[in-house]
């Protein structure tokens, strides 16, 4: 079967600082793939380049087969179209409603585009209700279900999460992880995901792969990070401040 999305050798520098190190990752239709990792690994950089932000030094990207790194112009626009994108912060636009917000990428006459709006709405648990007040009206959770609906309103063929549950409560991360995981399911999209917390990792996940120094350190199943054999793995799963993995924290 062909990778939905393959990175091989994938290298990316600013400077003198290398972020990614030769990354080579496959993800399959239809899959759910988390990168884990901590702060400054390289897992957004990752993830900007297969989207066409960042041009990778070295490697190839290939979506479907078809070779995607040097994409520029209609064709890189054309790519990017393919995807849906959640980021960490929502990234909603403040002068807009809600019901605009979602359809902001959707064609039509207004009164279609509010339509589908209050269609995607209703698919992340939000009644019509909310349609037309603005992103500052609502809580954290109901933007991040708001910036959901938008991702998934041109019915992508790959949905990107940034964080998904990045400043929410325990209870609302759960229910975001849940819609995340029914939406992936039930409209068959491959899924890619960074994040740090390992609940999400546990509720969204088909397969993990660790990202370190710049390399996939290990991949493999949802169900097998705790018995990886791996001591980055370990220590990052479990939150250990003992390990290879080293913090450089100045004494105080």
């Amino acid at each position: 079967m062909t990778a939905k999305i393959s990175l091989a050798g994938v290298t990316k520098r600013f400077g003198a600082k290398t972020v990614l190190a030769g990354v080579d990752l496959d993800i399959a239709p239809g899959e759910s793939m988390v990168i884990i990792g901590g702060s400054g690994t390289g897992k957004s950089v990752t993830m900007k380049c297969i989207l066409g932000l960042l041009r990778p030094d070295h490697g190839i990207i290939r979506v479907d087969g078809a070779d995607v790194t040097h994409l520029k112009g209609r064709a890189l626009a054309a790519h990017q179209a393919r995807f849906g994108m959640l980021f960490q912060g929502g990234a909603l636009f403040e002068s807009l409603s809600v019901w605009r917000n979602v359809s902001f990428a959707l064609p039509g006459a207004a009164a279609e585009r509010r339509a589908a709006a209050i269609d995607n709405l209703a698919r992340v648990g939000l009644g019509s209700d909310v349609a037309d007040l603005r992103p500052s009206e609502l809580s954290g959770g109901m933007q991040k279900r708001v910036a959901l609906a938008r991702a998934i309103a041109a019915r992508p063929e790959i949905l990107f999460f940034d964080e998904p549950t990045t400043g929410l409560d325990p209870i609302m991360a759960d229910v975001i992880n849940v819609l995340i995981r029914t939406l992936v399911t039930d409209m068959k999209i491959t899924a890619l995901t960074i994040t740090h917390d390992m609940a999400s990792v546990r509720k969204i996940a088909d397969r993990v792969a660790m990202l370190y120094e710049g390399r996939i350190i290990w991949s493999g199943a949802e169900a097998a990070i705790d018995t990886a054999g791996n001591p980055y793995v370990d220590q990052f799963v479990h939150g250990r401040a003992d390990g290879p993995i080293r913090m450089q924290v100045r004494r105080l």
